[in-house]
């Protein structure tokens, strides 16, 4: 039976663009002691719990859903911070990154990678889209994340396709990211609650680049009705904050 997300979702610094290369990570993990211990950890944990077919399986089971979102904002002196993420728009120019995107804004952020996490993201967020698309402090990040370097690769060839299936609107906010431009990401998805390639995802940000409600997989009438009144409560807030006009 699933139950209630059960913790805040994020990390604990505040992100930064500015992150190690592969070659500083390298030395990081080779004189560091903290950086080995890290790196042992994570490479362990992949052993033991990531097989071949590990997200195909996992879908069986609720279709990958872990959690059910929580009906109200979690606390602001509780929430923790979105790492940063970096990907090229799909309008073309250089990469973007959203600790920039973010910060000022009320942001519904969508992580995707596959037809199906497009659905499962598009099931929490319509209700909310059609309500605050317009809204001054408001808007809508999709990154699309392929960690294998194949599908990278495909996805990167059919540009074009994918630009025809995203409104022209939303091409500067759709971002196309992989693991070789976030290096730190793979130890930040669990800290995410990113545990599956498969499922979409759905983070709820404040100006303040803290994660303040999140979902995952196909969502319930409650859930996308919550995340709707909660985007509705942090832009009264940010309206007061900074008043429009």
């Amino acid at each position: 039976e699933l139950k209630p997300l059960s913790r805040p979702l994020g990390v604990l610094t505040k992100p930064q663009i500015r992150h190690a290369t592969r070659m500083e990570r390298l030395k990081q993990v080779l004189t560091d002691d903290e950086a080995i211990l890290e790196q042992r950890r994570f490479l362990v944990k992949e052993a033991v719990t990531k097989g071949y077919f590990h997200d195909l399986n996992a879908t069986r089971s609720h279709g990958g859903k872990t959690w059910i979102a929580p009906r109200v904002l979690i606390r602001e002196d509780a929430s923790r911070y979105l790492p940063d993420i970096a990907g090229r728009p799909l309008s073309g120019g250089p990469d973007r990154h959203t600790t920039e995107m973010c910060l000022g804004k009320i942001t519904v952020l969508c992580m995707l990678s596959t037809k199906i996490s497009e659905i499962h993201t598009s099931s929490f967020t319509t209700p909310t889209l059609d309500r605050y698309s317009s809204h001054p402090l408001f808007q809508h990040i999709q990154i699309n994340l392929q960690e294998n370097i194949l599908k990278s690769l495909l996805v990167s060839l059919f540009l074009s396709s994918l630009r025809r299936s995203v409104p022209p609107e939303l091409h500067s906010n759709y971002l196309l990211s992989n693991s070789a431009k976030n290096l730190h990401f793979e130890y930040d998805k669990e800290a995410i609650g990113l545990t599956n390639n498969r499922v979409g995802y759905v983070y709820l940000v404040d100006e303040n680049l803290r994660i303040r409600w999140a979902g995952c997989g196909d969502a319930t009438v409650e859930e996308a009705r919550a995340l709707e009144v909660c985007t509705g409560m942090l832009l009264g807030r940010a309206e007061k904050r900074a008043p429009i006009g």
